[in-house]
């Protein structure tokens, strides 16, 4: 074959461009071919993301749609263009926010107290024998005590101003947290122990390296747990002589039987209690990568 002969076939063939690192009968549409395999999964995720936001707008229109039709019904319920000028009323004049703020402030406080004091006790408790026989009883006996039901002896003992308050949120979230911890350093693998002791890892170690992080995910779980328990005593708390704060707004209302005022704070601390809780799901995806998913 001549050198035009050659040139003209190459025209009317023209040879695929050749890629540093891709086979030469590769086919050029394949992600798998062009580096794409890394973005692919993260596309499944953002459009599983995108799925779960479209199915949480749906279901937030679903339950307004049925309120909204619960109270054209004639059963004794505002409608949600009233709860929305209630809460416009509420928040122009700073109310609302005072509100929010002090239930808020109540609940972290509470909340952080609890949660501090009860993983250290979990921890003891699931690795000394000893100390889990001292402390478990207790632990149960309170259990079976509503914190509610403590109110009267904490107003005794320490008077109407925020302590009794604060005190009757952190015994809630401790219960909570504590039981969840405990059972997060009893439930660890043996095996995982045992193999680290035959690598020559001492007590500190394997409960720093093997005990703690095995047990990260129930401590969370008990977190989310004592979080719910502790926004849910805010409104008996607040009970106790409060001036200002979500409960305290809601049973102030009560009294002149004004639902919009009480449906505001009821979703007020729905709102703040689902943002919270957001956050520790996501310091829970965090600290819990090391984990298989399904």
């Amino acid at each position: 074959m001549s050198v035009l002969d050659k040139q003209g076939a190459d025209q009317r063939h023209p040879q695929p461009e050749k890629r540093p690192g891709v086979p030469p009968d590769a086919d050029p549409g394949d992600p798998a071919d062009t580096g794409d395999t890394k973005a692919t999964p993260e596309r499944a995720r953002s459009g599983r993301r995108g799925l779960s936001l479209a199915l949480n707008a749906v279901s937030v229109a679903l339950g307004i749609a049925i309120w909204w039709i619960l109270a054209s019904a004639g059963l004794e319920l505002p409608t949600p263009p009233q709860v929305v000028s209630r809460a416009g009323t509420l928040i122009g004049d700073g109310t609302l926010a005072d509100d929010a703020l002090a239930s808020l402030r109540r609940v972290l406080i509470g909340f952080s107290l609890g949660t501090a004091v009860a993983v250290p006790v979990g921890f003891l408790m699931g690795w000394y024998g000893i100390l889990r026989g001292l402390i478990e009883p207790w632990i149960q006996f309170f259990r079976t005590i509503p914190p509610l039901a403590i109110i009267p002896l904490a107003v005794v003992a320490m008077g109407i101003d925020e302590t009794p308050k604060i005190f009757v949120i952190f015994l809630a979230a401790f219960l909570a947290c504590v039981i969840s911890t405990f059972q997060g350093v009893v439930n660890v693998d043996r095996t995982l122990i045992n193999a680290a002791r035959v690598l020559g890892a001492g007590d500190a170690t394997i409960f720093a390296r093997v005990v703690v992080p095995a047990s990260t995910p129930f401590i969370l779980v008990g977190m989310r747990v004592g979080l719910g328990s502790a926004w849910a005593t805010l409104v008996a708390a607040e009970l106790i002589a409060a001036q200002e704060g979500l409960g305290h707004r809601m049973q102030y209302a009560q009294l002149y039987y004004d639902l919009p005022t009480i449906f505001v704070g009821l979703i007020s601390i729905g709102i703040l209690g689902l943002l919270m809780d957001r956050v520790l799901l996501l310091a829970e995806r965090r600290l819990t990568r090391w984990q298989e998913r399904r």
